[in-house]
């Protein structure tokens, strides 16, 4: 796949905002046999406090898996708060163009803002599983230890899929499979061959109790 190229940007608080163009059809839960597992998974992040909601109701934090058959599930945009999840707090996310900066998603919620940057991650066709959490503690103390994007480049938009496609080629995230969005405030990823291996990526650099 061909990535834009980033653009300059400031950093930008506006947390839980869809800046693609998404191209919604509202219809039934998603149906897949990874999703029981993805909502398993999903509610362990919420006990970590990967996955929640700040002071301002804004919620942070998603998951997603391969589409049996084609795209991703993905939690739907606002669900943070959610202590559990049911199938209909998912969307299934069936097409995109980065360039275009616009997708397509299908399901009784509408796919989460960082679909985007999910989507870029499921070109690479190993990459089974996707995890975004939020922690301030983790993202203040891997800045450029993990690889890192750069500061100026927001969630959610071509530039953030570009910077995906910037970190494989010049830093070893390949073999690393998590990174810090240093433009996104508490924004930690990662990435792997199953849900698993992606989650237990992150929650290995939560601190001591």
């Amino acid at each position: 796949m061909t990535f834009p190229s980033p653009t300059t940007n400031s950093l930008v608080p506006d947390e839980g905002v869809i800046k693609y163009h998404c191209d919604w059809q509202i219809g039934p839960a998603v149906e897949d046999p990874a999703l029981a597992d993805l909502m398993a998974w999903r509610d362990r992040l919420y006990t970590s406090h990967l996955i929640g909601v700040y002071a301002d109701g804004i919620g942070f934090g998603n998951v997603s898996h391969r589409h049996h058959q084609s795209g991703f599930i993905i939690s739907g945009t606002q669900t943070g708060h959610l202590p559990t999840t049911i199938p209909a707090d998912y969307a299934w996310v069936t097409d995109w163009d980065i360039a275009a900066n616009s997708l397509h998603c299908e399901g009784p919620v509408q796919a989460s803002s960082e679909s985007l940057t999910h989507a870029a991650l499921y070109e690479h066709p190993d990459i089974q599983a996707i995890v975004h959490g939020h922690h301030a503690q983790i993202w203040q103390t891997y800045q450029q230890v993990l690889p890192t994007t750069q500061p100026d480049v927001p969630y959610g938009t071509p530039a953030m899929a570009a910077e995906m496609g910037r970190l494989f080629q010049e830093s070893d995230l390949a073999e690393r499979r998590v990174l810090i969005m240093a433009g996104h405030q508490d924004g930690v990823l990662s990435f792997g061959p199953t849900l698993e291996t992606a989650a237990k990526a992150i929650l290995a650099l939560l601190p001591a109790p």
